[in-house]
Formats: structure tokens, C-alpha cells, sequence
């Protein structure tokens, strides 16, 4: 498979922001580029900087925007990686001045590489630190960022907001035509069969078709158990929501029914629900 046909976890609405997001990355994340206002790499935290703010005993963590691999910095409200998100979380389940933790979500998704792996060392590490996690939606957890937001003990969604989108996809470009039409015809020479599968310059094969539809099966069942396992409730009553956005009052209520979500509250109130929920159990 080429490099470029990758599944995603991506809500179709955020789709073209995602590729557009995707070229900024591409220019912020060169060798000597200068980083966007406000981030900083991982390498640059020492013992005087936290890499999230701490608000009443809360370590504020962002996830916003694009979510990727492999970032190698943070602090972007336009892309988050997962490696600076795992990053941020070692060092708030270690810190002896943070009680909880705070996920500020508002993300349509990104790549499926490293998010489930990324949700399930969450979990495990939550547990072993004994401290509390909050998912609070400002606004959406759609796709990636609801698999994330499922390794929270509680998910909290604002009424215009939303979360859900539980669902794979992946699109293979055709330029064959467009080719054809400027008088250009590509000769590929390849070693292996399947060495460029799913190249743009012809129409996609049904063999190819057939292999990637399975590939995007295979993920979607792993992120509906994903999803089953964090939430504690039936794999296919997540299969049954087709990848639905759960959306504004109507849907954010029905997440909740669905036990997708556990309150429909604005961040702050949310906030303020955690920061209670720590003080009663100090």
C-alpha cells in the first residue's frame, strides 16, 4: 500500500481542514522551521516548565485539532500528536502537586496509526497513578478524539457540541482522466505485485478495493472494542451507531442514552465537576 492511502479517524466534516492542516504540519515540522506562537518540543521541558497548566489540582491537557503520530512538540491548537499527548500524561501521573487530569478536547479526529495503542496505555497508566480523568468536550470528540476521550473515567459534552463518529475511512484518488485530458500518459515499473497498490494514476483495482475495505473493517471492530472495553457497554451496540456524530441537543442526549457520554454540561460547569469530584475524595 502506498504511504499516502492511509485509514483515518477523521469525522467527514473535518476532512478538508485535515488536509489542509496536514501542509502546515508539513512546513512547521521541517528541519530548523520555526514553531507555531506558543509551542514548544519535547525536548525543551525541563524540571522548572510543566508541559500542561495545573488549575486547582487539575492538569489541563489540550487535544485539538489534527491528531497525528508523531508531532515531536506541543502547545498547537491546530494539530496535536500522540507522542506529546502520552508525553504530557506520563508527566501528570508522576506529579505529586497534580490530583487529575483534565482532557480539553475539541478535535474531528486524525490518523488511526498509534491512537488505540495510545488509548490503552491511557487506561493502564491511569490506574496504576490512582488519579482521576476527565474528558470534557470544548466542543467535539468526534473519531480519534472520542477513542481518546473514551480512556477518561467521564466524558463531558456541551450541548452544541458533539462526539461519536466511530467509524474508518480511507479514499483513493483517481487522476487518470485528468491525466489523459493534459496528455500525459505515467509508465510505472514496479518489483512485487502489490508495490503500488492503490497508485493514483488509474482506476483503483477490485482486488486493491477488496483488501483495503477489510483493512478498514478490521479497524473499525478494533476501535468499536476500543470504545466497548473503555466505556463498559456492548461491542455491537457501538457497531449499531453506523459511525454517527452524535450532534447538538438532540444528539448529545442520545449519547448520553447510548452511554456514549455521561453529562451534557458547558466545559466550565464540567470543570468545575471535576475539581468537586477531587475534593471530595482527597
Amino acid at each position: 500500500m502506498l504511504k499516502t492511502m492511509q485509514p483515518v479517524l477523521v469525522s467527514p466534516a473535518w476532512a478538508e481542514t485535515a488536509a489542509a492542516r496536514m501542509v502546515q504540519l508539513t512546513e512547521a515540522s521541517r528541519a530548523g522551521g520555526e514553531l507555531p506562537a506558543g509551542c514548544y518540543r519535547l525536548g525543551e521541558v525541563n524540571g522548572t516548565r510543566r508541559p500542561y497548566e495545573v488549575d486547582q489540582g487539575v492538569a489541563v491537557v489540550s487535544v485539538a485539532g489534527l491528531l497525528v503520530p508523531k508531532l515531536g512538540y506541543i502547545g498547537s491548537s491546530w494539530v496535536t500528536g500522540y507522542d506529546g499527548l502520552r508525553f504530557q500524561l506520563a508527566h501528570a501521573f508522576a506529579d505529586p502537586d497534580v490530583r487529575a487530569v483534565c482532557l480539553d478536547i475539541d478535535s474531528g479526529g486524525g490518523i488511526a496509526q498509534g491512537c488505540f495503542d495510545l488509548v490503552d496505555w491511557i487506561v493502564a497508566t491511569k490506574k496504576a497513578a490512582g488519579k482521576p480523568v476527565g474528558a470534557i468536550c470544548s466542543e467535539e470528540a468526534y473519531s480519534a478524539a472520542y477513542a481518546i476521550a473514551c480512556a477518561a473515567d467521564s466524558i463531558a459534552v456541551p450541548r452544541t457540541g458533539g462526539v461519536g463518529s466511530i467509524g474508518v475511512w480511507l479514499m483513493h484518488w483517481d487522476y487518470s482522466r485528468m491525466l489523459e485530458e493534459a496528455g500525459l500518459k505515467p509508465t510505472i515499473i514496479q518489483s512485487g505485485a502489490h508495490k503500488t497498490d492503490g497508485h493514483p494514476y488509474a482506476a483503483l483495482p477490485e482486488a486493491v478495493r477488496a483488501d483495503w475495505q477489510g483493512q478498514v473493517d478490521a479497524l473499525r471492530q478494533l476501535f468499536a472494542e476500543t470504545v466497548a472495553r473503555a466505556r463498559g457497554i456492548d461491542v455491537a451496540a457501538v457497531l449499531a451507531t453506523e459511525a454517527r456524530c452524535f450532534e447538538g441537543p438532540v444528539g448529545t442526549a442520545e449519547a448520553v442514552r447510548l452511554r456514549l457520554a455521561d453529562a451534557v454540561l458547558p466545559p466550565d460547569q464540567a470543570f468545575a465537576a471535576l475539581v468537586d469530584h477531587v475534593r471530595e475524595n482527597q
